[in-house]
This record gives structure tokens, sequence and C-alpha cells, in this order.
């Protein structure tokens, strides 16, 4: 009996390290997908606002948006029509292109995929000279087709249609080694500024991927991020803080 109880002490000593604290957001309701990148959040909910978050407020951006991304490379979104905008001293700027989805985690530069599925990269120079229609865009096309694309310090990551997950060694000038395929199914995937990755799968469950390094950066395995409900539709990680919206809106802020 003795044995048994030390057992589950044990057990349950290892299930509360391994815990999440996950608290509702309580100011902001209804957002469809969240961004987290060098200490900045960003968002944009189901009537396509884009915000950013200050403190505990979310200041509303001007502009509608389906889309955003923060990092590195600055803040960027597209529109329902697919429009591609980076944020410039107050106003969003239009870029030359049309993509679904992007991501500004990279070493201060874009990837994104289109319509199409078709990845794209924008380099490094291209991304941070942009100014505005008269600054050159050479957008470059990638091998492969995804639906979700973000990159972090040691590598970027994508799913594609069938949730099929791949790494990408990307550099700053879009210069890549082709697409890797990684175990594991994911409807979408995120890349933190520290290189963690988190994504959500068909079902709703949130994982993250252990063993990430420089040398490797393909990591080691997936855990299960535990949470009280089947609520992961987007995921975003920094600091320490990893956001989650439900599919319908719902959000929480988890610290570990």
């Amino acid at each position: 009996m003795r044995v048994t109880a030390a057992v589950l002490l044990v057990l349950c000593l290892l299930a509360i390290s391994h815990a999440w604290d996950c608290q509702p957001v309580v100011n902001i309701k209804n957002l469809m997908q969240i961004d987290a990148g060098l200490g900045q959040v960003v968002a944009t909910d189901t009537s396509q606002i884009p915000y950013y978050l200050v403190g505990d407020k979310w200041i509303r951006l001007p502009g509608s948006l389906k889309h955003i991304t923060v990092g590195p490379a600055g803040i960027w979104g597209v529109n329902k029509d697919y429009a591609i905008y980076k944020y410039v001293a107050g106003n969003w700027v239009q870029a030359a292109g049309l993509l679904k989805q992007l991501d500004a985690g990279g070493e201060q530069f874009i990837v994104g995929a289109n319509m199409d599925d078709t990845p794209f990269c924008l380099t490094r120079s291209a991304t941070v000279g942009y100014k505005g229609p008269g600054s050159p865009l050479p957008w470059t096309g990638l091998p492969g087709a995804v639906k979700y694309y973000s990159c972090g310090p040691f590598g970027c990551w994508a799913v594609n249609k069938n949730d099929d997950i791949f790494l990408m060694s990307l550099n700053q000038d879009c210069q890549n080694n082709g697409w890797s395929h990684i175990d594991g199914k994911l409807s979408m995937i995120e890349v933190a500024t520290d290189g963690r990755v988190f994504g959500v799968n068909s079902a709703g469950i949130v994982y993250t991927r252990d063993g990430i390094t420089a040398s490797k950066p393909e990591g080691t395995g997936w855990s299960n991020v535990p949470m009280s409900m089947l609520m992961g539709h987007h995921v975003t990680y920094d600091l320490g803080r990893l956001w989650v919206v439900s599919m319908s809106g719902f959000t929480m802020q988890c610290t570990h």
C-alpha cells in the first residue's frame, strides 16, 4: 500500500510539473487568429478587426485584416482579398503580391502561402527596406505546397492540406535546402522567437515539439499541452506565454 501511495504521489508531482496554468483572456472576445513575437501580441477577430496588445488593453488598429503577424520582420497582415500590408509609422502600406497567410518570425524576412498553397519568401533586405509602393518586393517562390507557414531562429515549419508537417532551413536571402517531412499531423503550426514550436491538430489538441536546438532543429518528438477542453484553433507563443484561441473565439493565456 505504501509503495502504491508513493508511486501515485510521484505521478501526481510529475503531472503538476508538466502542467500549464491557463487563464481566460476576458478583455477581448471573438478572436479568430493571434500572433506573438519579441514581446508583442497582435490578433484579428471574427469581424476581421486587427488589434495590438498594450499592457492588458487591446488597442484597435486601422484597417480590416483576416491574418496578422508580428516578429523580427515587423507587423504585416493580409485582408480577405489576400492583399498584403506592412504596418509603417501607424498606417498600413500595401505591398505587391497576394497571400492568404504570412509570418514575420524569421530573421527579418517574411514567408507566406498563397491561395494555391504555394509558399513564398521575401528576403531580409526587401522586408526591412519596404516603405511603400516604390520599394522593390522580389517574392521568391519555394518548392512544395503548404497551407500554413511559420519561421523561427532554427528553421521554418509548415503544414499542408493533409495536415502533414514539414521543416525547412531557410536563410535571410531565401536560400533553402527543401522540405524535410516530420512525424505527426497538425492543422496549423507556429514557431516562437526563441525557436519553440507549437501546433494544433484537427481535433483541437495542442502540441509542442520537444528537444529543438540549433544543432537539432527538428527536435525529438511531440508532447501534448493539456487543456481543460478541446479548444485549440490557433496558437502562438512568446516569452513564456502560450496563447490559445478556440473555434468559438474564446482565448486562453497559459504559462508553464
